[in-house]
């Protein structure tokens, strides 16, 4: 999942709204929408966040976290590590390598770090 789909979706549960009529009310296919929530599906254009918050009655501050949500829910990341240096190659290899099998743990660690360095 990602962060953008599981916001979608607890919005949309906590709504009462079925992701079938959902998908049909905004002209996507349910299978895109389910896709979208579970992550299997890249990041929304910009215009399809913006009608989701608003198909979901989000105010100005939850738009803005949907937009912010979006931007890192790419569940297929790239790393571009060329001329950065031996450590940070290091870091995304094994990154790569063992994301799945960290601990919730870590990656709360992780993510802290990461969100402390935030511009």
């Amino acid at each position: 999942m990602t962060p953008f789909g599981v916001r979608v979706r607890a919005l949309r549960a906590a709504k009462g709204i079925q992701l079938k009529r959902m998908a049909a009310d905004l002209n996507v296919s349910a299978a895109y929408l389910s896709a979208l929530e579970h992550g299997r599906r890249g990041r929304p254009a910009p215009g399809l966040v913006m009608q989701i918050a608003g198909y979901l009655g989000c105010i100005w501050d939850e738009v803005e976290e949907m937009k912010a949500l979006a931007a890192l829910s790419h569940p297929r990341v790239v790393i571009d590590t060329a001329g950065i240096g031996a450590e940070r190659t290091e870091l995304a290899n094994r990154l790569a390598a063992r994301i799945r099998d960290l601990p919730d743990t870590a990656i709360g660690r992780l993510l802290a770090i990461l969100r402390e360095v935030e511009p």
